[in-house]
Formats: structure tokens, C-alpha cells, sequence
């Protein structure tokens, strides 16, 4: 396998933007990415992967790349007869298509490859729409099998599934019944959560391309709007949109480029996916095999890892990936949350973007969102945020669900500039 570089990355302010679409929001990240390459065009793309979940709500159930590339095609933008591959996994989209995207290269199949992803999930006018989008994230054919999974684990969490979904999907009332279970086996607390919500909020009112700017504290909170026990709306992602994407090259392909470029250029030390299963309560979740997976093929381990972005869907979930990735023991992810190690100036910063609970959740984007901030981080262009151990990266991104686990978990590996 050859070596594979992030010579460019962008990605859009996240919010909820009613009146951009899906290409206004291609558009965006597209040409934010070229200029961050320093490139007028994409002439020297060879392939590129589109990830999207929820644009077949809207009509486009198929060839939703190649439709929103059409203008850019015409333009000029975007070269003529490259293939597009359209790529869905739940909230992990953009990581399976940056995850293609690295295929592409490393096998040398490719020299220069496009990972994007485009999401919209705000319909201020058809609510019901954005449900469709995520409900998609769950197996509509045999229901049943999910019911009686989460009865059971409902019972042994101290906290019954709601089939209405609690606070509005049945995603955060499952979310909600393994931070129960956490809470009973380990001894995790609401505060614990709260501390891990507080502190990325903080992160995120520095992040221009957050959607929620604003600070948050441990009070406050605590005391938010229930969603469902023990999760509050402060603790958990909001609906928005947002693009993002990622520009991948071989290291042959990045010596004959520019010293600028090349000063730049963030290698992926590993991109490795892992798929779920109905697994038991105390089973390690999917991204503990995908982490030691990626940990092998890098030849490192947690101790080299300076800075993570992970899927806090809510903020419980940044608890419990801390222990899956290999940063705290079973139990330990509460406290060392509460150590205050994970916010900035801290030993092991977390989600300096603000994660998925401040920055947004553009399911189909967030991935690649994960990848710019690391991005900027490891380049020491992240501004006001910016952290001082920055060398070794990792971003953990799961998507859909099955039972307690996600559908499909990626975790990916990057290493700074050689100039940093």
C-alpha cells in the first residue's frame, strides 16, 4: 500500500440553512477545498466518492453525486468524465467516503482522489421529512428485532424503551438507555456528562463554523430541556446542515506539487471501518475493533494520540468512545472527562471543533468535518482553539445503529506536516 496524504480540506459553516440546497452546499465545500490546495479547478481529480443520506427524501434517491457535480462540470470547475462513486452510511457517510477515497490512492489505482459530503436535515416546513432522514439510520424491514432487543436492555439499564422514541427519534432514547447502563455497571454520573457537554460547547463558541457559538456550563447544562433521562438538549447534536470534503493524493503524486502544498500535507496513517452487531450490554462496542485495527496498521497505540474528534452524538457517547478507543479503562471515561484532560490545554483535548452537540450534525458531512478540524489542528491553523500537542490524530465516526452498537464505525489515523 502506498502512502496516502490530506493535501486540502474544507468544510462549510453548519446550521440549519433552509434556503441553500444540496448544490449550493456541494458548491461550497467543493470550491472552499480547491482553494485550499491552492488550485483553480480540479483538473488533477481522478475519482471522487459523494457521501449523502437524505437527499432521496427529497427526490434525488439516486446519482445524487453526479447531480450535484453537473454545474461544476459545466463550468469547468470539475473535470469531465471523472467517475463519482455515491456513498450512504448513516452518520459515518463522509468516513466511508474518504475511506474509498484512500483506497483509491493507496492501491495506486489513483493518484488524486475527492472525498465530499452533503447534508440537509433542517425542513423548517415538513418536519416529518427530517424524520424519514434519520429513520433511515434504523432496519425498517424487521423492526421487531430492535424492539425486543431494546426491551431487554431497557430492563437491564434501570430505563424502559420508550417505541415513541423519547425525545423525538428513537436514536437518542437508545443513547439514552446505554448512558443508564453505563451509569448502573460504572458509577457515571449526569455531571459527568454535563462536564463533557460544558466543555465542547466551550470549544465550539470558538469555532466559526459551528452551529451553536455559545458557551454552556455544567449547571446549566444539567438543567436544560430533558430529551430523554439522562440525556438534555445541551448534551445532545442538533439538526442542521453543512458540507464538507477532502482532497487525497499519493506521496509521488504530492513530491511534484508545490512546496506550499507540500508543507502542508497530512498523512493518514490508517483509515479502517468496522460493521455492528446486536451484542450484548457488556460487549466492547465496534469502534474498540476498529481502533485496534488502525492502531496495528500505524504501528502506534493510544499513547501516541495527542488529539481525537469522536462521535458524541451526545455527550455520553464521548465518555464511552474514550474507553472503546483505549484512553480509559471501562469506567474510567467519566472521570477522566471530569479530570478536565479533554478540553483545551489539556493532556488529551477532545472535539476542539465543539463536536457533533455545539459544531452540528449534518449526518452525511460529519465525517469529513472530523478530518478538517484535525486538519487545521495538526497544520497549527486552528486559531483561538488551536492545541499545542498536535503530531498524531484520530477520528472515530459511527453511523446507523444496531442494537446498542452503530451500523458501521470508521476510525482514522493522521500524522502532522513533517514541518511541524
Amino acid at each position: 500500500m502506498r502512502d496516502v496524504y490530506v493535501i486540502a480540506t474544507s468544510c462549510t459553516a453548519f446550521g440549519k440553512r433552509p434556503e441553500d440546497g444540496f448544490k449550493d452546499l456541494a458548491r461550497e465545500a467543493y470550491l472552499e477545498c480547491l482553494a485550499d490546495a491552492g488550485w483553480e479547478d480540479g483538473a488533477p481529480i481522478e475519482q471522487a466518492w459523494f457521501g449523502n443520506c437524505g437527499m432521496g427524501t427529497f427526490g434525488q434517491r439516486n446519482i445524487r453525486g453526479q447531480v450535484c457535480f453537473t454545474p461544476l462540470v459545466r463550468e469547468g470547475l470539475f473535470p469531465e468524465r471523472v467517475p463519482m462513486i455515491n456513498v450512504e452510511g448513516g452518520c459515518a457517510t463522509a468516513s466511508m467516503a474518504l475511506h474509498g477515497a484512500w483506497k483509491d490512492v493507496a492501491s495506486g489505482d489513483m493518484e488524486v482522489a475527492l472525498a465530499i459530503g452533503v447534508e440537509k436535515t433542517f425542513v423548517p416546513d415538513d418536519p416529518a421529512r427530517t424524520l424519514e432522514i434519520f429513520e433511515g439510520g434504523i432496519d425498517q424491514l424487521d423492526p421487531g428485532d430492535w424492539h425486543a432487543y431494546y426491551r431487554a436492555r431497557g430492563e437491564e439499564a434501570g430505563k424502559p424503551f420508550e417505541p415513541n422514541g423519547g425525545g423525538g427519534t428513537v436514536f437518542m432514547n437508545t443513547y439514552a438507555m446505554q448512558a443508564a447502563w453505563h451509569m448502573r455497571r460504572h458509577g457515571t454520573t449526569r455531571e459527568q456528562i454535563a462536564v463533557a457537554a460544558s466543555k465542547s460547547h466551550r470549544h465550539g463558541a470558538l469555532n466559526p463554523k459551528a452551529q451553536y457559538r455559545f458557551e454552556v456550563s455544567v449547571e446549566a447544562a444539567l438543567a436544560d430541556r430533558e430529551v430523554s433521562w439522562p440525556i438534555t438538549r445541551a448534551m445532545a447534536a442538533p439538526v442542521g446542515d453543512g458540507a464538507a470534503a477532502a482532497i487525497l493524493v499519493s506521496g509521488d503524486a504530492l513530491a511534484r506539487m508545490p512546496e506550499a502544498v507540500r508543507r502542508r500535507a497530512v498523512k493518514v496513517r490508517a483509515s479502517v471501518l468496522s460493521g455492528g452487531k446486536y451484542r450484548a450490554a457488556d460487549e466492547p462496542g465496534l469502534s474498540r475493533v476498529a481502533a485496534r485495527k488502525a492502531y496495528d496498521r500505524a504501528g502506534l497505540g493510544p499513547a501516541d494520540v495527542d488529539l481525537l474528534e469522536v462521535h458524541d452524538a451526545t455527550s455520553f457517547c464521548e465518555i464511552f468512545q474514550l474507553e472503546m478507543l483505549g484512553f480509559a479503562e471501562d469506567g474510567g471515561g467519566g472521570p477522566l472527562v471530569e479530570s478536565g484532560a479533554t478540553a483545551l490545554g489539556g493532556r488529551l483535548p477532545v472535539n476542539l471543533s465543539g463536536g457533533l452537540v455545539s459544531k452540528g450534525h449534518p449526518v452525511g458531512a460529519t465525517g469529513l468535518s472530523m478530518i478538517h478540524e484535525l486538519a487545521l489542528q495538526l497544520r497549527g491553523e486552528a486559531g483561538a482553539r488551536q492545541t499545542e500537542r498536535a503530531r498524531i490524530a484520530l477520528a472515530e465516526n459511527g453511523g446507523g445503529v444496531i442494537g446498542f452498537d452503530e451500523a458501521a464505525c470508521s476510525v482514522i489515523l493522521l500524522e502532522a506536516p513533517e514541518t511541524r
